[in-house]
């Protein structure tokens, strides 16, 4: 469960060069200095890293792969338990590590072969825009960092844990990593930030926070649910609501809670048909016309 109102730290650089992680009061990691030092270590190395070099690497403590380990073997099962059979083929297929951190061009070796896509590193929260343009290049922006050590099934941000487990494997899937770079793609036609906010509002309750039926049981595929151990046990307790693009994209949300509704698909077919075809489809004047109608509707 995301627990920051923006989700990323904020993250500055001071004149003398270094780079500060501004952690909010509640973050577990808060009063580590050693930790909080250590978060501006890695932001820092991502902000000096410029495109077309190496993707920085990161020399993880054995701290630090021991929160990866103990995430990896708890999350297991309840993939096996909630996890949608698409997200659990691409798991298998791109076979991440669970025994230590993976660098992030490793997972990039593992994952373009399947389906294209490669992984470069953030400090933090990368602009709406350049987020979803890169995903339209089939480019997906992650984070380095760990979550503090005191609460490894927690984390009030995504990680790379978020990043790699969560949207990684998900990415994995060619039938998923369609999905995600037409969203990216739609990001590139629409012109308006009401038309960008919609498609993001439409790929968090899909792509982020999904949920679909399969053999008469609702399976999650959002990266945002399988990758946290908390949300997995909530999400089949919450309302959840037949694709709706109208809905999906006008709905208000609180990134601090776990998800009150969500949205299922009937099948993959169907996800790919609504959610994948709006992606594709998408311009201001449809994605103003979707929030009349929800105007309309009394959902907004």
């Amino acid at each position: 469960m995301f627990e920051e109102g923006q989700l990323y730290s904020p993250v500055t650089q001071h004149d003398d060069g270094t780079v500060e992680v501004h952690l909010s009061d509640n973050h577990p990691g808060r009063n580590d200095a050693a930790y909080v030092g250590r978060r501006g270590e890695i932001a820092g190395a991502a902000m000096a890293w410029t495109r077309g070099e190496p993707i920085p690497r990161i020399d993880y403590t054995e701290a630090e792969h021991d929160i990866w380990r103990t995430v990896s073997a708890e999350l297991a099962p309840k993939h096996e338990k909630y996890a949608h059979s698409e997200y659990l083929t691409a798991k298998r297929e791109l076979a991440l590590p669970t025994d230590h951190v993976p660098q992030l061009d490793e997972v990039t070796e593992r994952l373009a072969p399947l389906t294209g896509w490669s992984y470069v590193a953030a400090p933090g929260l990368v602009p709406l825009r350049e987020f979803y343009a890169d995903l339209g290049a089939r480019t997906f922006n992650s984070t380095q960092y760990l979550r503090h050590g005191s609460e490894p099934l927690y984390t009030p941000e995504p990680d790379i844990i978020h990043e790699v487990i969560g949207h990684g494997n998900q990415l994995a899937s060619p039938r998923f990593a369609r999905i995600t770079e037409a969203a990216g793609q739609a990001s590139l036609r629409v012109e308006t930030d009401e038309a960008m906010k919609f498609v993001a509002d439409v790929f968090w309750f899909s792509m982020e926070f999904g949920v679909m039926r399969e053999h008469g049981e609702v399976k999650a595929y959002g990266a945002g649910i399988l990758s946290s151990y908390g949300e997995m046990d909530e999400f089949a307790h919450m309302e959840l609501r037949a694709l709706d693009l109208a809905d999906m994209g006008t709905l208000n949300y609180d990134i601090t809670q776990y998800q009150p509704v969500l949205f299922c698909a009937e099948s993959l077919d169907e996800l790919e048909d609504v959610v994948g075809g709006f992606f594709e489809t998408v311009d201001d004047d449809s994605a103003a016309k979707l929030r009349a109608e929800a105007v309309t509707r009394g959902l907004v």
